[in-house]
């Protein structure tokens, strides 16, 4: 039984494969994230040190860098179980039903966010035929920032859809065949207890 918080092992292939794929866009996450602090400290430094202030700073950490800190983690995110669940009586639903309504909410999940990667695809491939660009001192191009969220949701999406099919193969072999979240920390059992 796995602690919660941590890395909890892929139980299949499909599973590992989007894993690898999960944790190359979370290491990209947290080097924006590091970008963007040494960004902004660069331009404090050069805006009140020297009075000249990096004019483009905010427009790369908007447009780019704060997408791919989000963006690239929600997959991650969610295959470690780190998203919000209100899972007070999962444990009182039967195994099966339990599988199945979690199959058809993750179905659910996997259709929205395949209908916002597909929008957001369509708006990355206007953005870089037409050559958008944002208004700025440095015309930095649109596409990029509907590129990185198309990425991070088409690999949310797989994750979703790979939840929607081993719940369903859950719900039918009556034992689980997905990852499944910690249990969670009873009040004597954490670690404030005494």
């Amino acid at each position: 039984m796995s602690a919660p918080g941590a890395y909890q092992e892929p139980l299949n292939q499909t599973s590992a494969l989007l894993a690898r794929i999960e944790t190359a866009l979370v290491a990209l996450s947290a080097l924006a994230m590091a970008a963007i602090m040494c960004i902004v400290m660069l331009d404090v430094v050069m805006r009140y040190a020297f009075n000249a202030p990096l004019v483009w700073s905010y427009d790369i950490i908007g447009l780019y860098l704060v997408g791919i800190v989000f963006f690239f983690a929600l997959s991650d995110t969610m295959q470690q179980h780190g998203h919000i669940a209100l899972d007070v009586f999962v444990p009182f639903i039967p195994l099966r039903l339990r599988h199945a309504v979690q199959s058809a909410g993750f179905v659910a999940s996997a259709a929205l966010v395949g209908a916002i990667t597909v929008l957001e695809y369509e708006q990355a491939a206007a953005a870089l035929l037409a050559d958008d660009r944002i208004a700025g001192v440095v015309p930095f191009p649109t596409w990029v920032a509907h590129g990185v969220l198309t990425l991070g949701m088409s690999v949310l999406g797989l994750r979703c859809l790979y939840r929607a099919v081993f719940h369903a193969a859950s719900a039918v072999a009556g034992r689980d065949l997905v990852e499944l979240p910690p249990p969670p920390i009873s009040a004597g059992a954490g670690e404030h207890a005494e």
